[in-house]
């Protein structure tokens, strides 16, 4: 007997998808979506140069 690995979920948001065929509430859902990960994005931006400044203190004395 085999497994498989089970399928891998659709990207919830793909950029560039067609929007005509989504409702007033699914575009808001989409909207919401997207801050939330902007602001995700965002964050682990800031962690990450948090960590190379850090880096770049230790180093530098």
């Amino acid at each position: 007997m085999t497994f498989e690995d089970p399928p891998k979920k659709p990207a919830a948001i793909t950029v560039g998808e067609a929007l005509d065929l989504l409702s007033v509430s699914e575009l808001e859902q989409r909207v919401q979506n997207l801050e939330s990960e902007i602001e995700r994005t965002k964050a682990a931006i800031q962690s990450k140069r948090a960590s190379k400044s850090a880096a770049d203190a230790f180093f530098r004395s």
